[in-house]
């Protein structure tokens, strides 16, 4: 079993305070592990310095490893596998293929999608999730400092500079 971590916990109420601290926080030198908020926060990505996400050519690829399998698909099936003639039609018209090519894109694009976003975030059956406040779900924006990863700070400097970035309640200690 992987051994746990600590971390420095500070709750926010307000993203207009989280923001600046998030900003002045990594300019002091502390790397923030994450920051928990019940609502998408805009730009705080580009505050936290995560990378611009690649998760849209993974689901170009996806929809276009649907779109090349609905064609191969339905290409095998009325053309070679069991040829029919339906009032004197071709054996591939082209236009009603639309439709399960639109759908097969769609379903593997999205199927593929969950997969990559579960496997990239470490998530599936039996994972316990870290759950630092309860109430990062509700009202309350949570950041968690990883203590193993802040060498240059200790843990007083890292609570004196939570406290300096207007948390609202006393940065807590938590080991998950």
């Amino acid at each position: 079993m992987a051994e746990a971590s600590k971390y420095i916990v500070g709750v926010f109420d307000d993203e207009d305070v989280l923001l600046p601290a998030v900003k002045q926080i990594r300019e002091d030198g502390v790397q923030i592990h994450e920051v928990y908020t019940p609502y998408p926060v805009h730009h705080l990505d580009t505050y936290l310095g995560y990378k611009r996400t690649r998760l849209g050519k993974a689901a170009f690829m996806f929809g276009a490893t649907g779109t090349t399998l609905a064609i191969t698909m339905i290409s095998y099936m009325l053309g070679f596998d069991w040829p029919m003639d339906i009032g004197g039609k071709d054996f591939l018209p082209a236009p009603n293929f639309v439709p399960v090519t639109f759908e097969a894109t769609v379903l593997i694009s999205a199927l593929g999608m969950v997969g990559t976003f579960l496997i990239s975030r470490n998530l599936g059956p039996g994972k316990k999730a870290k759950m630092f406040d309860p109430r990062s779900t509700d009202d309350k924006h949570v950041m968690a400092i990883n203590l193993e990863e802040n060498t240059k700070h200790s843990k007083d400097e890292i609570v004196a500079i939570l406290k300096q970035n207007g948390v609202t309640e006393e940065p807590k200690e938590v080991e998950l």
